[in-house]
């Protein structure tokens, strides 16, 4: 005998958020490797053939600096108004002493490509690269560049980003090209004059690492990794998020507030510490390697081809913020409630669909990526109570309201 089950259906009210990123003119076609703000609306951009960009306006006009060399740059950092740096292939180390105007060639007495820079002080800095025959490249000055010292450990990778928390403790990130996904991490605990390997407990590569403090931090890389640690890099845990994209760039402007971003226009954001994460819409596929918020609602994302985005409310809104226009026909979720399983419908469907369960807290226990219309979702494993269903794609996040009998 065939048994019909009826269902019944109820359409929620879901919250749809649009993307609240603004895509910037920059002027050039040419990657933008990296992205720093001294100031509020003062900032830098540098990427291939050696492009330096520059916008006093908060981002609403940039202008190209001459950097004297057609070098890729991978990296930009400034110490003060009027000093900067920047890094690049072939050990290219760029100075500047009047925001930006003039660039100087740095002598660093190596010839390995150049991806991350940064300074602890005025004079102190480390600079962290490599070649793809494994020898990995860590510089420190501190005399505000006229000498650099190669520190290195002769440890197989190429490094590419490095942050140092406070003058003493550093943190560099890799990769190992004889592993061709082995993900590496060096500390230091005393200014970059001597490093130490971490176990990454992953073999996908590392693209990028920030810290909020000595003891918690960030990795990010190949495949949606992304690892946090609350030891000082003693051990690493993996954070699920649910996509296979890779993450190029992390960065945190508080302890609890944080963004990766990275391939196909993915970026995701944390409010509280990192321990949970979501999705948010870009409003551009590309590829995404930069990213950097000079105050706690404005960021800048900079990437290929040019790219350069800019939100001024933090990226997006988080589900449940008031103000997001409601709608009553993008979200189906049936049967409502129910105990064992339940069936999703949607018309908005895109190509690139994360689908999320969160339990009321906030908290996310449950991500895939659907292609189709509708999907069935099994939460027999789940306890009794109210959950959110939230759909993000390229465009649009939807949530809505789901209770588990």
């Amino acid at each position: 005998m065939k048994k019909v089950v009826v269902f019944f259906c109820l359409s929620l009210n879901a919250m749809l958020a649009f993307s609240q990123w603004t895509v910037l003119p920059s002027g050039t076609t040419n990657h933008l490797n990296s992205v720093y703000f001294p100031f509020d609306n003062t900032g830098y951009v540098v990427g291939s053939s050696g492009t330096i960009l520059k916008t006093i306006d908060a981002g609403s006009d940039w202008i190209a600096l001459p950097s004297g060399t057609t070098n890729d740059l991978q990296s930009v950092y400034f110490t003060s108004a009027d000093t900067g740096y920047a890094a690049g292939r072939m050990g290219l180390i760029l100075k500047t002493i009047d925001s930006g105007a003039t660039w100087v060639v740095l002598p660093t007495g190596t010839t390995s490509d150049l991806f991350s820079i940064c300074f602890t002080g005025p004079d102190t800095g480390i600079a962290v690269g490599g070649d793809f025959m494994g020898n990995e490249t860590i510089l420190k000055t501190i005399d505000g560049g006229t000498t650099w010292t190669d520190v290195s450990t002769g440890t197989v990778a190429v490094l590419l980003s490095v942050c140092f928390p406070d003058a003493d403790t550093g943190y560099a990130v890799g990769i190992n090209p004889f592993m061709a996904t082995g993900g590496v991490i060096l500390k230091t605990t005393d200014g970059g004059d001597n490093w130490t390997t971490l176990s990454a407990g992953t073999f996908n590569g590392l693209y990028s690492v920030d810290f909020t403090g000595t003891e918690t931090g960030f990795a990010v890389g190949m495949f949606g990794m992304l690892l946090k640690t609350i030891n000082g890099g003693t051990t690493w845990t993996n954070y699920p998020t649910g996509t296979s994209n890779t993450f190029s760039t992390v960065f945190f402007p508080d302890n609890n507030t944080g963004y990766v971003a990275g391939s196909m226009g993915t970026i995701f954001k944390t409010l509280n510490g990192g321990n949970t994460w979501f999705q948010i819409p870009s409003g551009t596929e590309d590829g995404l390697f930069s990213i950097y918020f000079s105050n706690a609602d404005t960021g800048y994302v900079t990437g290929i081809f040019g790219t350069i985005i800019k939100t001024s409310v933090g990226g997006t809104f988080p589900v449940g913020t008031p103000g997001l226009s409601s709608t009553s026909n993008l979200l189906n979720i049936y049967p409502n409630p129910s105990s064992g399983a339940f069936t999703i419908e949607t018309s908005e469907i895109s190509g690139h669909d994360q689908l999320s369960i969160l339990n009321s807290g906030g908290t996310n226990l449950f991500t895939c990526q659907i292609t189709g219309f509708k999907t069935q979702i099994d939460v027999t494993n789940l306890p009794g109570g109210v959950y959110f269903v939230r759909l993000t794609n390229d465009k649009s996040v939807v949530t809505g309201k789901y209770v588990k009998q």
